[in-house]
């Protein structure tokens, strides 16, 4: 069957979108090759501490003598750079490569770097989002690391879907925190994570204890046969925000490190 001129343009449009996809997909890989882990902390819904989560479980990593990276892809609200306290901007490298900034032993890049004033919100539509994560994704040079923390966007919409399909990421740590809708948040984030056929590494329980209460996380882990890996308790040390709450508390770095330790191990369960 012979092909009008409109439909000859038409394929030739998907092509060469299929063209630019695979070479997207290529520069994002050949950009992680020296990555051993790429870890996604996720959640349904923002507020649940996903940032405080990423933040403390990287400089944890770190803490135990890995070499860590973290990559805030949160394109609305980037929060990462002022969680580590990072002052320097990334530096351009060989190739225009971007070498991330470095605190507390965590290599750090994120779109915060680029905002001219962080109180500004950054109203983007969709492919703008797309391309910037993309940008981030190719342009950043992180050299030889034993993980890379993600930071997702919340939600199930366009901006983690694109990180999801443009990163292969290992596994998944999703943040919940102890009330009812929050647990129906995060149990809609894991059923797009496994729509996409990625690897669930466990459920984290963050803010429990006498205030919001506690056992959602650990039920949501079961409902879907999941790890638990462990809860963090609403605690007056996260107050002091001059660096990760792990470096200033044992308590808290003890519920991390478990949590670190479980999440290793179902990386390298496979």
């Amino acid at each position: 069957m012979t092909m009008n001129p409109q439909q000859q343009a038409h394929a030739r449009q998907r092509i060469e979108s299929m063209r630019r996809q695979f070479e997207q997909k290529r520069q994002v890989a050949d950009a992680l090759a020296q990555i051993d882990h790429k870890i996604g902390v996720y959640s349904g819904k923002g507020g649940v501490g996903k940032t405080t989560v990423a933040v403390n479980l990287a400089a944890t990593l770190a803490h135990e003598g890995h070499s860590v990276g973290i990559l805030d892809v949160d394109i609305d609200c980037p929060n990462v750079v002022r969680a580590m306290k990072v002052a320097e901007r990334p530096q351009v490298g060989e190739g225009n490569k971007m070498l991330p900034s470095e605190r507390f032993g965590v290599k750090v890049m994120s779109m915060g770097f680029f905002q001219q004033n962080e109180e500004e919100a950054i109203i983007w539509r969709g492919p703008m989002v797309h391309n910037a994560i993309n940008q981030l994704l190719q342009t950043t040079d992180w050299g030889e690391l034993d993980y890379l923390v993600v930071d997702l966007p919340p939600g199930t919409s366009d901006a983690p879907l694109t990180v999801m399909q443009n990163l292969e990421l290992d596994g998944f740590i999703v943040v919940t925190t102890p009330q009812e809708l929050a647990k129906i948040d995060a149990k809609r984030s894991i059923n797009m994570i496994r729509k996409l056929q990625v690897k669930v590494l466990g459920v984290v329980e963050n803010f429990s204890g006498e205030i919001f209460g506690s056992g959602a996380g650990e039920e949501l882990a079961s409902e879907l046969g999941l790890d638990f890996l462990g809860s963090l308790e609403l605690r007056p040390e996260y107050r002091d925000t001059s660096k990760p709450t792990v470096l200033l508390n044992n308590d808290v770095l003890g519920e991390y490190s478990g949590i670190a330790d479980k999440a290793k191990a179902a990386l390298e369960g496979g």
